[in-house]
């Protein structure tokens, strides 16, 4: 199993004997193991990693792994773990677009704009019946949108620069460009 924290950059698009291919850049700054968990110690065997997201803030994520034997703590991991044409699974908050209504919320349609319906066109409409006297949990109304932990399975890594420790991935990753990404192989 590899693994890897990086930031993501944003999107190009390569060309190669493939043709044409939309990828996302994710910039792999060294990474730092900075904790080893086990079975022992811990109920658990896993791996933390550690990159600086500034001077001072450290971005910590844990890793959980088969065997901890192949680890040592303080070493680092770069681009050299992954091969172009592995597959990977990507992880991060997606980006947040804050309070919506239910039509950009949700894609309802909405009320007709005519025969007396003044000021109802993006209303939610009727939210229940009068039993049970409370909103359904789970209810589809207005309320935030994005800002979740997303991940995006079986992408396929296209190009690798070792020299700027840049991973091209085919397709788009989850978060804004600066977002910290969380890279698996399958």
């Amino acid at each position: 199993m590899k693994f890897v924290l990086g930031k993501k950059s944003g999107m190009t698009t390569i060309y190669n004997e493939d043709g044409a291919q939309n990828v996302t850049l994710v910039n792999v700054v060294p990474n730092t193991i900075d904790m080893i968990r086990t079975e022992e110690r811990d109920g658990y065997n896993a791996i933390r990693l550690s990159i600086d997201k500034t001077k001072n803030v450290k971005h910590k994520k844990e890793f959980r792994v088969d065997n901890v034997g192949d680890f040592k703590e303080g070493e680092t991991l770069t681009v050299d773990a992954f091969e172009v044409g592995d597959r990977v699974r990507v992880s991060a908050i997606t980006k947040a677009k804050g309070f919506q209504g239910v039509v950009k919320r949700h894609g309802f349609k909405g009320g007709p704009a005519t025969h007396g319906h003044r000021h109802a066109l993006r209303a939610p409409g009727s939210i229940g019946s009068a039993y049970p006297q409370h909103v359904i949990k789970g209810k589809k109304m207005a309320g935030r949108t994005g800002g979740n932990r997303s991940t995006t399975c079986n992408l396929k890594i296209v190009d690798i620069d070792k020299e700027s420790n840049m991973i091209a991935i085919k397709g788009a990753v989850p978060g804004v460009a600066g977002r910290i990404v969380e890279i698996i192989s399958e």
